[in-house]
C-alpha cells in the first residue's frame, strides 16, 4: 500500500486566508481492510539547545527540546458515507477496500493567527540525534499571533516548518500505517501600517576633523625621546589654535516608523552636516549598508541569540567629495541614494516575528567612511563611522481592507494595535496547554462541506486555563477571500550540507 500527496501549488508561497488543496492517492495492490483516511494541515516550531554543563557531569551535557504545534487542522477523508455518530460508537470499525488507485480531495484554509496545542502523543515530541532518542517536555509558555513565517537555517537548533501529512490507519498492531507529507512555505501577511508617518527615526555620529595635521605634528611637545635642542619649541600654528576644527555629522533616516519591506529598495536617506566651518574638502571613501538579524531561540530554561546578516551594498576607494568648503554652517548635504536603490532586501529575509519559542528582530547597519583634506590613502584622515537603527521587516503581504476596516476608530483615519497581527503575546499559561482529542469527523458528510477542514477542538480542562475569545480578525477571517495582490518572493535558506538536522521521525 502506498499513499502520496499532490498540492496544487497557485503561488510560489502561501500565506494567511489561503486555500491550500490537493489529492491523496492511495494505492492498494491487494485487497486489505483500513480504519480511515485522515489528513492533517500542521505547522510547528521547534528548537533544540545543549543545556549547560553540570559542574559535577561536565561528560553529561544534555540537550533539551521544546516542539510547539501552532496550527493544527484536521480532515478525515474516508470513509464518507458513515456518520459520524455511527463511527464514534464503534471507534475500532474496519472498511474493507478493493484493490486499485483512489483519490480524495482536500481542503483546508490558513487561518490568520497561532492557537499552540500540545502535541497529540507523548511519541511526537521524541527526536533522534545520533540514534538516541530525545524527549521534549510539554511546553508551559504560549503566545498568540499572527502565524510565523517558515524559518531554515539553523540546522539541528531552530525552525518553523508548515506541512500538509496524510496518514492511513490500519487495524492490523503490527502493519505500518503509510504516511505521506508534503511540506510548503508560508509567508505571513504584514500588520496594518498607519498613513501618517511620523517624521524620521534617525541615528547621528559626529566626528572633528584636524585643519592642518602638519601643523600639529611640527607644533606638538617634545617627547621623552625626541632629541633636546637650544632652541625653544614651534609654537602651534594660528590656524589651528585660533580657529575652531572642522567638525561634520553623518545622519541616517528612515520613515518612522522605521519599517523595511522584504523585496523592495530601503527608503533610507544619508545626509552630512557642516557643524563648523571648514577649508578643505570632505570625501566618501567608503559606504556599507547591511542588515542584521537576530534570533533568539529558546527552549524552555535554555535561551541564545543567533544573528544573520545581509550585505545590501558595499564599496570602497570611492573618493567622491561630499558638497564644498564654502557651504555655510548647518548645511544639510544629501549622500547619493543611487549607491542603495535598486537593491532590494534580498529573498531570504524572513519578516519580524514573534512565537512561543521562537523570535526575530532587525538591525540597520550603515558604515560610512569620510575623509578630510585629501583623497590619497595616508593623507584624508579617514575614519569609519558606524549607524545602527533598530528596524522591522513587513512581509509586503498587505491584509485585505475588509480586515482593515475593523482596526480603524470612528474618523477613519488612525489605526488601532491589534494585538494578534501585530504580534504581540495576548496570554500565557504556566499550565500544559490542552492536548486536541481525536479528530472530528467533518468531513464523513457529503455535500460542499464535505473538505472543509475544520479544526478539533480539544474540551477544556477542569480547573485549567481556557483559551482566549477570538479575536475580530479570527471572527471574520473565515469569511474572507484568498489574498489577490502582491505577493513578493520568499525562499528560506536551505540547511548546509552536512549539517545537523531535526529528524523526520513517525508519528501520529
Amino acid at each position: 500500500m502506498n499513499v502520496s500527496i499532490a498540492l496544487q501549488h497557485p503561488h510560489e508561497h502561501y500565506t494567511n486566508l489561503d486555500v491550500i488543496q490537493g489529492n491523496v492517492v492511495l494505492r492498494v495492490p491487494n485487497p486489505t481492510n483500513i480504519s480511515s483516511v485522515v489528513v492533517k494541515l500542521e505547522g510547528e516550531s521547534k528548537t533544540r539547545l545543549m543545556a549547560p554543563i553540570h559542574p559535577n557531569r561536565p561528560d553529561k551535557q544534555r540537550p533539551v527540546l521544546e516542539v510547539h504545534k501552532f496550527l493544527y487542522r484536521t480532515n478525515t477523508l474516508f470513509p464518507t458515507n458513515v456518520r459520524p455518530e455511527d463511527l464514534a460508537a464503534n471507534p475500532k470499525a474496519t472498511f474493507a477496500i478493493n484493490a486499485g488507485t483512489y483519490e480524495y480531495p482536500f481542503r483546508f484554509k490558513i487561518p490568520l493567527n497561532t492557537q499552540c496545542q500540545q502535541a497529540q502523543s507523548p511519541i511526537s515530541n521524541v527526536s533522534f540525534s545520533n540514534a538516541i532518542p530525545e524527549f521534549a517536555r510539554p511546553a508551559t509558555h504560549h503566545i498568540k499571533a499572527t502565524l510565523p513565517p517558515s524559518l531554515a537555517g539553523f540546522p539541528g537548533e531552530a525552525e518553523i516548518k508548515y506541512f500538509v501529512k496524510v496518514t492511513v490507519n490500519r487495524p492490523q498492531f503490527f502493519k505500518e500505517n503509510p504516511r505521506a507529507v508534503a511540506n510548503f512555505t508560508f509567508l505571513p501577511i504584514e500588520p496594518p501600517r498607519s498613513e501618517n508617518v511620523d517624521g524620521e527615526a534617525y541615528a547621528r555620529r559626529q566626528h572633528q576633523f584636524i585643519e592642518n595635521a602638519q601643523s600639529v605634528a611640527a607644533g606638538k611637545k617634545p617627547g621623552l625621546f625626541d632629541r633636546k635642542s637650544s632652541t625653544t619649541s614651534i609654537p602651534p600654528s594660528p590656524s589651528v589654535s585660533g580657529t575652531v576644527p572642522p567638525r561634520i555629522s553623518i545622519d541616517a533616516r528612515l520613515p518612522n516608523p522605521a519599517v523595511l519591506t522584504c523585496n523592495q529598495d530601503i527608503p533610507l536617506r544619508l545626509l552630512l552636516k557642516n557643524v563648523s566651518e571648514r577649508s578643505k574638502n570632505v570625501y566618501l571613501q567608503m559606504l556599507q549598508i547591511e542588515l542584521i538579524g537576530y534570533t533568539k531561540v529558546r527552549a524552555h530554561e535554555v535561551a541564545r541569540t543567533e544573528s544573520n546578516s545581509w550585505i545590501i551594498c558595499s564599496f570602497s576607494n570611492m573618493n567622491i567629495p561630499i558638497g564644498t568648503p564654502t557651504d555655510p554652517v548647518d548645511t544639510e548635504i544629501p549622500i547619493n541614494g543611487e549607491y542603495w536603490q535598486g537593491k532590494p532586501i534580498p529573498n531570504t529575509v524572513p519578516p519580524t516575528f514573534a512565537t512561543c519559542n521562537l523570535s526575530r528582530h532587525y538591525e540597520l547597519e550603515v558604515r560610512i567612511g569620510v575623509g578630510y583634506g585629501s583623497y590619497k590613502h595616508g593623507e584624508d584622515q579617514l575614519v569609519v563611522l558606524p549607524l545602527r537603527l533598530p528596524v522591522k521587516v513587513y512581509s509586503g503581504v498587505a491584509p485585505p481592507k475588509e480586515l482593515l476596516q475593523g482596526t480603524l476608530t470612528g474618523d477613519g483615519e488612525k489605526l488601532k494595535p491589534t494585538v494578534h497581527m501585530l504580534n504581540v503575546p495576548t496570554y500565557q499559561s504556566n499550565q500544559a496547554p490542552h492536548t486536541p482529542t481525536t479528530p472530528t469527523h467533518s468531513g464523513f458528510a457529503s455535500g460542499p462541506n464535505a473538505f472543509q477542514g475544520q479544526p478539533t477542538q480539544p474540551p477544556p480542562q477542569a480547573g485549567g486555563f481556557e483559551d482566549a475569545p477570538p479575536s475580530y480578525e479570527e471572527a471574520i477571517g473565515q469569511d474572507l477571500p484568498p489574498i489577490n495582490g502582491y505577493r513578493g518572493s520568499y525562499q528560506p535558506p536551505p540547511a548546509p550540507e552536512g549539517a545537523p538536522r531535526f529528524s523526520d521521525e513517525k508519528r501520529r
